[in-house]
């Protein structure tokens, strides 16, 4: 894989429709739309934008890096599928990013060295995806491994130390920040320029997201 070409990186693990084309930290192309149950609608709309602002096609990429989970069953499907659809027509490597690997490494570049934060996001109304991190420098290590714990648990975990994401929001936490819950495609694109050479996949036909855990899809019977 060529690193001096730009990366279409995919974010759609959350509320956030985004997409950016990234070429290093002082050249890149970003569009996001903040809005529940847009990403079906929108997210080729974005794509098409970013890459006519950054003036480029799909041919002079080098890979497409896309926000692989845990979060929305929904809005990471959509953006898998599209994903893969844009990968396979351009003969495109993908490289599958930890969604809370690039959120953590947003959050560490401007959080003090050695600080610790947890992130903490609603699965559904019991359960809770969760991991803690520690800064380092402006990168990140994890301090507790990323899991599935349940809401009763939360509070106990976290205190006062601060904490990111959507589970916080219905408890008393001390110190948490609902409003940065997934990451800016800016940094789904930098991390797999820093941390995803050994992710890049060229036969992905088997690539799902990662929710951590199998969903049951419930079929709705007529009355």
């Amino acid at each position: 894989m060529d690193l001096s070409k730009p990366i279409l990186s995919i974010e759609t693990s959350g509320i956030l429709c985004g997409v950016s084309v990234y070429f290093d930290d002082g050249k890149y192309f970003t569009v996001n739309i903040h809005q529940k149950n847009v990403h079906a609608e929108k997210l080729f709309e974005c794509i098409d934008s970013v890459i006519t602002s950054a003036s480029i096609s799909l041919d002079d990429l080098c890979a497409i890096a896309i926000s692989a989970g845990p979060g929305s069953f929904t809005g990471l499907r959509i953006g898998m599928s599209a994903t893969k659809g844009l990968a396979f027509g351009s003969h495109l490597p993908i490289i599958p990013v930890p969604t809370f690997d690039a959120l953590a490494l947003q959050i560490s570049s401007y959080l003090p060295d050695g600080t610790e934060f947890f992130i903490a996001n609603k699965v559904n109304v019991e359960e809770i995806y969760f991991a803690k991190f520690k800064v380092i420098g402006n990168s990140y290590i994890f301090a507790e491994g990323l899991k599935i714990i349940h809401r009763e648990e939360l509070l106990s975990k976290v205190g006062d130390q601060l904490t990111f994401g959507t589970a916080c929001i219905n408890y008393d936490c001390k110190n948490f920040k609902p409003n940065v819950s997934m990451p800016d495609p800016f940094y789904v694109a930098k991390w797999s320029k820093l941390f995803g050479q050994d992710k890049v996949l060229i036969d992905y036909d088997y690539l799902e997201p990662n929710y951590l855990k199998n969903f049951i899809i419930m079929e709705r019977k007529n009355v």
